[in-house]
């Protein structure tokens, strides 16, 4: 009987393992077939497995104003106890809320929440973010990258260009069931 629990819990948590997500970022180096070559942000050369049937998104610039009242993903860092934008994307409904630390910068947040406020303040905008169970205000400087994302296809995952992927890890390998690509020179928020 230990033996079968033992085994059990090694089969589920080496099911879970499989399914870690990886944050890819970088630079599309080649496309082959299904196989997407990319040099990440830390000069690794990895290869990004597409799902058949994989969701292409590229990243177009819009205004603040344009996201007020939409479902946002805000990445921040800690300047001097306030929260300054490092970009501002539109986000999918299923993204979880709240605020968390995230991963492109070191001390770096991400806020995902309703935009439900934007005001005119020194230094920039400050937006007000509301989750359940809380609230974040968090200054966008002026340049500060703002993107949506419309629908792309395979034909934009040319060599040259920035992408952005959660990747499920599946033995070996990393595949990518959506992604996101730079288009016109607006890179997908990181």
């Amino acid at each position: 009987m230990k033996r079968l629990t033992l085994l059990c819990l090694l089969l589920a948590t080496t099911a879970a393992f499989a399914q870690t997500p990886t944050r890819v970022r970088g630079t599309i180096t080649a496309l082959d077939g299904d196989v997407l070559s990319v040099k990440s942000r830390e000069g690794k050369d990895l290869k990004v497995h597409l799902a058949s049937d994989v969701g292409v998104s590229t990243a177009k610039s819009v205004k603040l104003d344009e996201l007020k009242d939409k479902y946002v993903g805000v990445t921040a860092i800690n300047k001097g106890g306030r929260l300054v934008a490092v970009e501002v994307h539109a986000i999918p409904p299923q993204a979880k809320p709240g605020h968390f630390p995230w991963d492109l910068q070191p001390d770096s947040t991400m806020t995902n929440a309703n935009l439900e406020g934007i005001a005119s303040v020194s230094g920039g905008n400050e937006i007000t973010m509301n989750y359940q169970g809380g609230s974040q205000k968090i200054l966008v400087p002026p340049g500060t990258p703002i993107v949506v994302f419309v629908p792309g296809s395979r034909a934009d995952l040319k060599p040259g260009e920035s992408i952005f992927t959660i990747a499920g890890q599946q033995g070996d390998k990393l595949l990518a069931q959506r992604i996101s690509v730079s288009k016109d020179g607006v890179k997908p928020p990181q």
